[in-house]
């Protein structure tokens, strides 16, 4: 079991919960997520992160970016998916993290975000986690 917290987020991955691997969290809410829902969320906010890195230095002071990624959730194949969107919001410097989880049919959705203190560490507590290197999939925590 891995427990990563600090100040308005939440992000703990038990293996052995499943289908529900990991609990998230932020100021006033929390939800779990499985295997596949945490990967998504992962590579989003990679992404995200390291698309703010690479133009922070070009935004002026007084300047402002929104960028979002949406990515499938489930099996395509089987017609039956949801989806994950991550949003952030910010400036050169501070920024937060909003998240829409779409359901596929009979799943719950989720909607939550984090504050510009809490954002920052949450996306780089995800970008530690790596799935079990036993199991070869890209869903095996």
């Amino acid at each position: 079991m891995e427990i990563c917290e600090g100040p308005g987020w939440r992000l703990v991955v038990d293996p052995a919960r499943a289908p529900f691997i990991a609990l998230i969290g932020g100021d006033g809410w929390a939800s779990e997520l499985t295997a596949a829902e945490l990967g998504a969320l992962r590579l989003a906010a990679v992404r995200l992160t390291a698309q703010h890195r690479a133009m922070a230095d070009v935004l002026m002071a007084e300047e402002a970016v929104a960028m979002e990624v949406e990515l499938p959730i489930g099996e395509p194949e089987g017609g039956d998916t949801g989806s994950l969107w991550l949003g952030l919001e910010g400036d050169r410097h501070h920024w937060t993290l909003q998240l829409v989880l779409t359901p596929a049919p009979g799943f719950r959705g989720l909607e939550g975000g984090w504050s510009a203190t809490a954002s920052e560490a949450f996306s780089a507590a995800l970008e530690r986690l790596r799935p079990a290197e036993q199991g070869g999939g890209d869903e095996d925590w």
